[in-house]
Parts: C-alpha cells; sequence; structure tokens
C-alpha cells in the first residue's frame, strides 16, 4: 500500500484514522481490527435502570405541558432530583417525545419580507396614524398621513377624532391617481375590511409590517418624528381639532416645498417628486465647479456629491444593500 499511494489517502479511503492504523501495526504486519470485540467502559454519568422513570414523570398530567427546565426546579422543591435538565432533553429525544410541550403555539420561522423597490414617484407609499393630544387629558385627535416613499412627499393626510377604516380608506382614494403599493404597520384601521376592500376597488396591492417588528414602517416613523420635533410643535397641547388641522397644514407646507430632505440629497421633497432634482442638482454642481475654479486651494478633492438619489427600496436584501454600497465607494 506504501508503494500505491500516500499513507494519509489510504487511510481516508478506508475510513480508517491515522492514529489507528499505527495502533495496529505490529512491525510490518497489520494486526486483526478489534474494534468489533472492545470492552467500552460505560461512562460514569450514565443514567441508571432506577432513572429511566425520567420518560414516565414527564408524561404524568402534572408535568406533561412543562418543558424539562420546568420540572427538574419543582422537583428539586420536593427533595427529588432524578438527572439534569439535557438528560431529560435526551431522553425525550430517544423517545421521539422531544416537541413543543403546553397549549402555546410553538416558535415558527418568520419569512422575510417582501421587498419593493419605487422607482419614481407614485409607485410606492407608506401610511400611518399618529397621536395628536389635546388640551383635555385623555383625549386625542388622530393624523392620518400618506407619504411617497420615492420623493418623501406628503401625498394626503387629514385629522380625525377616531381611528377609522372607513376614514382611511376614502383618504386614500382622494389622494392617489395611479395603482400603487401601499405599506403600513399592522394596526387595526390598517387591517380593517373596510380599508382592505377599498384598496382592493382601488387596484392598491398592500404591504404590512412583520409582527413585532419595531422598525417595520421606518418611513412613516421618521415623518413623525419629524413633526413632532418641529419648533412650533405647541408644547400646552392643541386647543381642538380645527387648531390641529391648521398646525399640520402649516407643517405639511414647509415640509413639501421649503424643508431640504437629507435622503434626497437636500432637495424639497416636492422638487424631487416633480422631477425636478436632476436640474436642481446640476445647478448646484455648476456653482461649486465654478467656486473651485476661482479658489482651488479650499478643495482637497472633488466638489460635494450632486447626483439625484437613485430608487429607494422598502425591506431590502442584503446583498442588494451591499452592491448599492459598492457602487457608490
Amino acid at each position: 500500500m506504501k508503494d500505491v499511494c500516500r499513507l494519509n489517502a489510504a487511510c481516508n479511503e478506508t475510513e480508517v484514522s491515522l492514529r489507528t492504523y499505527r495502533r495496529w501495526l505490529c512491525g510490518d504486519v497489520i494486526t486483526v481490527d478489534k474494534r468489533p470485540d472492545a470492552i467500552r467502559p460505560e461512562p460514569g454519568n450514565k443514567l441508571s435502570e432506577q432513572e429511566h422513570h425520567i420518560l414516565e414523570t414527564c408524561n404524568e398530567p402534572e408535568y406533561a405541558n412543562l418543558p424539562p427546565s420546568q420540572i427538574v426546579p419543582i422537583l428539586l422543591d420536593d427533595g427529588i432530583y432524578h438527572a439534569s435538565e439535557s438528560s431529560y432533553y435526551r431522553v425525550l429525544k430517544q423517545a421521539n417525545q422531544l416537541h413543543h410541550r403546553g397549549r402555546s403555539l410553538a416558535p415558527k420561522n418568520v419569512g422575510k419580507p417582501t421587498s419593493y423597490t419605487a422607482h419614481k414617484a407614485n409607485e410606492l407609499w407608506s401610511w400611518d396614524i399618529t397621536y395628536l393630544a389635546s388640551t383635555v387629558k385623555g383625549q386625542f385627535y388622530y393624523l392620518y398621513l400618506f407619504e411617497d416613499i420615492f420623493s418623501r412627499k406628503i401625498v394626503g393626510y387629514e385629522v380625525y377624532e377616531q381611528e377609522c377604516g372607513v376614514r382611511a380608506g376614502n383618504l386614500l382614494q382622494r389622494c392617489m391617481n395611479t395603482p400603487l403599493v401601499l405599506h403600513s404597520d399592522n394596526g387595526a384601521p390598517m387591517k380593517a375590511q373596510t380599508m382592505k376592500a377599498k384598496m382592493e376597488e382601488l387596484g392598491v396591492l398592500g404591504s404590512y409590517s412583520r409582527p413585532r417588528v419595531s422598525d417595520g414602517n421606518p418611513y412613516s416613523e421618521a415623518l413623525f418624528r419629524t413633526l413632532k420635533y418641529r419648533p412650533e410643535w405647541p408644547s400646552s397641547d392643541f386647543a381642538s381639532i380645527d387648531v390641529a388641522r391648521d398646525w399640520v397644514q402649516q407643517f405639511t407646507d414647509w415640509y413639501n416645498t421649503k424643508h431640504r430632505h437629507s435622503k434626497i440629497n437636500f432637495v424639497t421633497p416636492s422638487q424631487r417628486h416633480r422631477g425636478e432634482d436632476k436640474e436642481i442638482l446640476e445647478g448646484r454642481k455648476l456653482v461649486l465647479e465654478k467656486a473651485k475654479e476661482m479658489s482651488p486651494l479650499r478643495w482637497s478633492g472633488d466638489v460635494r456629491n450632486c447626483q439625484p438619489a437613485g430608487p429607494v427600496s422598502l425591506n431590502p436584501e442584503k446583498e442588494s444593500i451591499k452592491s448599492e454600497q459598492e457602487e457608490v465607494a
């Protein structure tokens, strides 16, 4: 065998470890395989026959709905010890009983959320409802707000005294002109049958956040933060629903027409929505290049980025995020 191939390759082919081969080798003669007749000592921590009533204990009515992590401490409080939790799990596995115990639903793997990408305005919207506190303790007004994810423009809003799927559906119908994807969280008005029926009637494809995910509706949440951190936000809350509506109207005018949004390269949402951002950014670049030509020592490199923001994705795949970052770099 030595003349045919190397020892390591021969051992791998015969599924015999190199150490076993050397133990069998006696001079130039290989002794008989002693593994089938080997006497193997039992491990010191092996469960005794008396301890094998673990399975019976786990199947008693008192413990049938409990996991070993609960059963062992309960028995210890009664002065009884059969084995460790890991031994319980091992015995249950051998008996094919290692499955979810109790009436609660077993944990499930949650699938990845559907990814949507907006390449232009009115393709992908996000909406949500937020509280507007009134001067009456415990009374709130509710701001319904629709935002275009591509341009970040507020495309529709209204302030009501209740949360209601009917009002949300009517507001959506007044705002939209073409079929689109509408994203929201899993609130009651968002999943109301009246709202879903209106979306189906208008040809709107619904998209919802995954359950128990805190950042499932990031665009609307970021907009609400901008709204509630404005210096003009009333510190004494809103005196009436009319006051709240007037304030939101003023905020919407400022946000859409004056606010240079950082995520769309500091153009206003209205400019981006109308497709004017490319021309505006080209004008900025000309100004910067002229300034650099006049005072080149003030620039250590190229002028600032004046490219329009690209497509916007909702729940983007990690690989696509990485490729986009590489392209920018």
